[in-house]
Formats: C-alpha cells, structure tokens, sequence
C-alpha cells in the first residue's frame, strides 16, 4: 500500500522527482568540471613557475625570467587546448557510434554530449590562470634572490589553495592530498632550478 501511494504522489507531482534526479546530475557535472579547472590551474602553475625558475637559474635577468614565463603561458595552453579537443573529439566519436547501434542518434542524448570547443577552451583559460600567477608575482620584483622567494612562495601557497579545492571536490582526506600537492609542485620546481643551476655551472666551467 506504501509503495502504491508512493507511485501515486509520484504521477501527481512528477515535476518534483525529475527535478531532484536533475539536480544531481548537474552538480555532479559541475564537480566534474570544477576538479578539471583545479587541475589545469595546478598544471598552469607548476609548469611555468618551473620554467621560469630554471631560466632564473642561469640568466638573472628579470625579463629574461618573465618571457619564458609568458611563452610557457602561451605554449601549455595552447597545447592544453588542443590536447583537450582532440581527446573530448575522440570520446565523442565512439558515443555517437554507440548512439548509432543503440539507435539513439539525433536525441537527447547526442545533444547532451561534451563540447570539443567548450572544453578546449576551458582547459586553455584553467591554465592560464595558474600560469599568471607566478608571471605576476615575478614582474614587479628586480632583485634577483627576492624574486625567487617570491615565486616559490606564491605558487606554494596557490597549490595548497588548489589541493584544498581538489580535496573538497574530490572527498579525499584534506591534510594528505594538499600536503601531496605542495611537495609534488616543490619537487617540479627544485630539479628543474637545481639541474638548470647544474647546466649554468657547466657552460661557465
């Protein structure tokens, strides 16, 4: 009798249960999305601030640092872009192949696939933000050793920010993965600074 009235007040508002299926679809999309940004922000800044301390290590220079600082900008999100489209391209090639054997083609279900532009671009603007921290924190610097410190100590505290924000999205244990995020991000950057430091030894021996 419980289950009949349930499937009565179900026929009488159906709008209330579809609403609820769709709201956790959307969220569970949106988490999706969001844990990608957090990790092509994360990429952003790891990457660049590498490469910028690498040059850093063998050209003082403050420009020199923050043009490889821009080209890496220009050149991970340009390769994160493509990278993106042509994987969501690929992904999308067989579901619309699956769409065709389960003769599904043209419906809702095509229409609610992934995006390539729509991810190629997210992709490309969730690195670049990372990417521009360590760029803004270096620009305005001219000592040498204080613009190091800087960048290192920015881009420390922006992966602890990102893995606090993957770590809520993801339902992992907070202390763990953030402190994972910083000490993989540090690690990046020490081996590049040190080998480039090894490099810049070398040419002057």
């Amino acid at each position: 009798m419980a289950v009949n009235d349930t499937k009565l007040a179900d026929a009488e508002n159906p709008g209330a249960t579809k609403f609820g299926d769709d709201s956790d679809v959307d969220f569970a999309g949106r988490a999706n999305w969001l844990r990608a940004a957090v990790l092509g922000a994360n990429d952003g800044l790891v990457s660049t601030a590498s490469l910028m301390l690498g040059v850093s290590a063998v050209k003082h220079d403050v420009r020199a640092m923050v043009v490889s600082g821009f080209a890496g900008l220009l050149a991970g999100a340009c390769s994160m872009a493509i990278g993106e489209y042509v994987s969501v391209c690929s992904q999308r090639d067989v579901e619309i192949a699956q769409l065709d054997r389960d003769g599904k083609r043209g419906g809702d279900e095509e229409r609610a696939l992934a995006s390539p532009v729509q991810a190629a671009a997210a992709s490309a603007l969730a690195f670049s933000v990372g990417a521009l921290l360590p760029l803004l924190a270096a620009g305005f610097i001219v000592g040498y050793r204080m613009r190091v410190a800087v960048v290192v100590a920015v881009a420390t505290m922006a992966l602890a920010a990102f893995g606090c924000i993957g770590t809520v999205l993801g339902w992992a244990p907070m202390a763990r993965s953030c402190a994972r995020v910083v000490v993989g991000g540090l690690a990046a950057m020490g081996i590049t600074f040190g080998l480039m430091r090894l490099f810049r030894a070398t040419l002057v021996a």
